[in-house]
């Protein structure tokens, strides 16, 4: 008799069908550690530090612009190296299955995308019949790179290309070549900023607090008798964000302030002069404020949608609420700006 012990067809079943259990849960149990691990907010950083930090150790002085570019660059690479990299674009577990955070990815991405583009055609420039920079035009739409696409070039890719361009930028700021590369700190270029500021937390506030449901009156032709539109618009309209959509859009406003409270901060740096010179100096600071609350950490493992005056909370109107006031301070303050 052989002293092994044959096993038949049926317990070989049963033993491939144990063994692929087990990796499948291990497997399973993997990807929710990291689910868990990805799933977190970047803390907010000193802009100023990190900009003398960089300029240390790059041995390049700190110069007007500085903390500006380099807090831009520094946003940036918080996107593609904070935990679990850039998930905007994973097709596979467990970033496929997590929305939050690429919903703040994409928020923080479109606050770059637009100080990106004020770089190359306000920060940069002297007049409008002044010449772009040659690395800020390249960085521009290397930052406009569609946020999901994971195929050559792969979207991180091309935004760290852009990073590199806008570091060029930044040491050519600080050499001595008064012809190589400038930042304008202007009222008038911080003014045309922050018109596209105030139109994006604009947007956000009306998303946020259409988490309950709005009845619109539509006012988008009023003040003009002679304005027109393409297609004919109700008088009202009753506007909701579906339910599955709530989360999303909160998540993106909070990457979104997060990333304008430090470009903000930055401003309140390299601007300095012009804002004290225009009285404006605590109109900025009143929006920081504001925006810092709206970064206050979220205690509940979900974004409750209460009704506005139910027994529940809605963080969606809680975060309309800081970024409506923010957005009505940074209308004031451009206004400030663009008076003589």
């Amino acid at each position: 008799m052989s002293l092994k012990t044959r096993m038949t067809p049926k317990e070989k079943r049963h033993l491939w069908i144990r063994i692929v259990t087990a990796v499948v849960a291990i497997w399973l149990l993997v990807a929710c550690v990291l689910w868990w691990w990805w799933d977190y907010e970047p803390r907010p950083f000193d802009v100023v530090k990190s900009a003398q930090k960089r300029a240390s150790a790059e041995g390049q002085p700190v110069v007007v612009g500085s903390v500006t570019t380099s807090t831009l660059i520094r946003v940036s690479e918080t996107l593609l190296d904070k935990r679990g990299g850039y998930l905007s674009n994973d097709y596979a577990p467990p970033g496929v299955w997590m929305d939050n955070v690429p919903n703040w990815e994409f928020g923080a991405l479109v606050q770059v995308r637009d100080l990106a583009k004020a770089f190359r055609n306000e920060f940069s420039r002297s007049q409008t019949q002044s010449t772009e920079d040659p690395d800020l035009l390249e960085a521009d739409p290397l930052f406009s790179t569609p946020s999901d696409r994971w195929l050559l070039p792969a979207s991180e890719n091309q935004y760290r290309k852009a990073i590199g361009h806008v570091d060029a930028y930044l040491t050519r700021l600080t050499d001595d070549d008064e012809f190589n590369a400038q930042f304008y700190a202007r009222a008038d270029n911080l003014a045309d900023w922050l018109a596209v500021v105030e139109k994006r937390l604009g947007s956000l506030s009306q998303r946020l607090s259409a988490s309950v449901g709005q009845i619109r009156v539509d006012t988008d032709l009023g003040g003009d008798k002679d304005a027109r539109q393409s297609t004919p618009a109700p008088d009202v309209q009753t506007v909701r964000t579906p339910w599955l959509k709530v989360d999303d859009v909160f998540y993106e406003a909070r990457g979104s302030t997060w990333a304008l409270l430090h470009f903000l901060r930055a401003v309140e740096h390299d601007f300095e002069p012009v804002l004290r010179d225009k009285n404006a100096l605590v109109s900025l600071r009143q929006i920081i404020r504001e925006l810092e609350e709206s970064q206050t950490p979220l205690f509940s493992p979900i974004v409750l949608n209460g009704s506005p005056y139910g027994f529940f909370a809605n963080h969606s109107l809680v975060m309309a609420n800081y970024i409506s006031r923010a957005n009505a301070a940074v209308i004031d303050l451009r206004k400030l700006l663009e008076r003589g």
